[in-house]
């Protein structure tokens, strides 16, 4: 009994981690396409940057409707993948 508790307490604690990771994404996502989507923020870069900025945003949010096979580590390098890639809108929004 002691030794199912452990084990369900362990996959508690993935799924949990789970969780927060996908979590984390979608807030960082649909926070940065609100970002994009200021015209403050969007006119100041070039349109190549706004339209990879755009796409990336969109690729991962499609990505987050099929997550069943996705573990927390597959969500945390997506959200480093999505960061890397919006950096001009942060550098934009810490000048504001």
């Amino acid at each position: 009994m002691v030794q199912d508790a452990k084990r369900y307490k362990a996959e508690d604690d993935a799924h949990r981690k789970k969780v927060k990771a996908k979590e984390a994404l979608e807030n960082y996502a649909y926070n940065m396409r609100n970002t994009i989507n200021d015209e403050k923020i969007s006119s100041k870069l070039t349109p190549a940057v706004d339209k990879k900025i755009k796409d990336a945003i969109e690729e991962v949010i499609l990505w987050l409707d099929d997550p069943e096979l996705v573990d927390a580590e597959q969500f945390e390098d997506k959200l480093v993948w999505l960061e890397s890639i919006c950096n001009p809108i942060r550098s934009y929004g810490n000048q504001y």
